[in-house]
């Protein structure tokens, strides 16, 4: 899921159950307008309102990806976050403020928060209850909603099934009362080849609720299929690209999503998107998605050139756009075999540290290379040995000459 569906989806939801409640619950908790009011263990320096809770998780998440140890405050901040029902709003202002039926939480928010809890360790309880609540808000056909009570969509699903299985649950095992799983609403999420559509996983049109094809929609559905999380290391093997055929099971839906991105991304190694009333812009967050879904696929191959595309082009989007797509770019970099400290010349690990609270520490490289710089090295200790015995061998040598005289 990007930086621009994320903020999109919770915008789309807000207004729709605002029509539902009393006109007072409209004017909600004001939350920051300046980065001078922003937590100070909130990466970003954006209004958080609509994804706190998710690029932070983003953010945590990458960097403990590539052995980065957050700092203390971060990690407070998002743990802080979650209500006593488990479930995680999209940004809290007054975390100390009981949540309330007028509280939105979501699933995504809270999925993100879990996967990146999962990855950090030592938030087993926060994490059991998160899991906890999305296991009670899970729809009978066995997806997930983006508010609980909405229908269940591919975004939404994929992503609550990589927070299950950082949590080591098995999602086919996760039922709703029907007896239903992921793997059961993953293939009906998915649209028939042909007709243009190709087997890619739909979004819902909001009037209509017909199933259209959406690349964001195919990256995550494609991961929720293979039960994967947002973290993907490159296949062992590569895959064959695969023919599209009904998605009867995930393991095909599967097949046919990544099909679909890879054919996507074939016509000019990148995604675009367009606005009402604007031309095609490239879409640099649904294109490291695609990335990461192809490599999960065994078709890392076919994101080749497209790795090559946001090397060269993303840097200035993930400046722009904060945490959250400096995270999506190491998880492709990632994916893809390539150095997320190196990615077309740009350091994604510092520019998104950069973002927040200053990490404890980078790596054990670094911890190894501040005990250097603060001790005495190995190599140090043996020159000094080294030039302390030669200076012994001379001061023997000239009293065995003294004494033969």
């Amino acid at each position: 899921m990007n930086v621009r569906r994320s903020a999109a989806a919770a915008a789309a939801t807000a207004v729709l159950l605002t029509a539902a409640v009393p006109a007072a619950h409209a004017a909600e908790t004001p939350s920051p307008s300046s980065s001078a009011a922003l937590p100070s263990g909130l990466y970003g320096d954006k209004d958080p309102k609509f994804d706190g809770v998710f690029r932070q998780s983003y953010a945590l998440l990458a960097q403990d990806s590539v052995g980065v140890k957050p700092a203390r405050k971060a990690v407070d901040w998002l743990t802080g976050q979650q209500c006593d029902s488990g479930g995680f709003a999209a940004f809290r202002a007054d975390p100390g403020e009981a949540c309330d039926a007028k509280t939105q939480v979501d699933s995504n928010s809270t999925a993100a928060a879990v996967q990146a809890l999962s990855a950090l360790g030592g938030q087993d309880a926060t994490v059991k209850k998160a899991v906890g609540w999305l296991k009670s808000v899970q729809n009978q056909d066995g997806g997930w909603g983006y508010n609980p009570g909405l229908p269940s969509d591919a975004n939404s699903t994929g992503i609550v099934v990589g927070a299950l299985v950082a949590a080591g649950e098995k999602p086919a095992e996760v039922t709703s009362q029907k007896g239903k799983s992921a793997h059961d609403a993953l293939p009906k999420l998915a649209l028939p080849c042909g007709k243009g559509e190709d087997g890619a996983f739909g979004l819902a049109d909001m009037k209509t609720g017909k199933l259209a094809p959406n690349a964001d929609a195919t990256a995550a559905g494609v991961l929720g299929s293979l039960d994967k999380g947002l973290v993907v290391k490159p296949a062992a093997e590569a895959a064959e690209p695969a023919k599209c055929a009904a998605p009867k099971d995930v393991a095909q839906a599967a097949k046919n999503g990544a099909a679909y991105l890879a054919g996507q991304l074939a016509e000019n190694d990148h995604l675009t998107s367009a606005l009402p009333g604007s031309e095609n812009q490239p879409d640099y967050g649904n294109t490291a998605d695609a990335v990461v879904a192809l490599s999960a696929a065994g078709l890392g191959d076919q994101a080749e050139k497209s790795t090559d595309w946001l090397q060269q082009h993303a840097a200035k989007w993930a400046k722009d756009n904060g945490p959250a797509a400096y995270a999506q770019l190491i998880f492709a970099a990632q994916a893809a075999g390539a150095n997320p400290k190196d990615f077309g010349a740009t350091d994604l690990v510092r520019s998104l540290n950069a973002t927040g609270p200053a990490p404890q520490q980078e790596d054990a490289a670094a911890e190894e290379k501040k005990d250097d710089d603060s001790g005495l090295s190995p190599w140090w200790v043996i020159g000094v040995f080294f030039i302390a015995s030669v200076g012994f061998g001379f001061l023997l040598s000239g009293r065995n000459k003294k004494n033969q005289l």
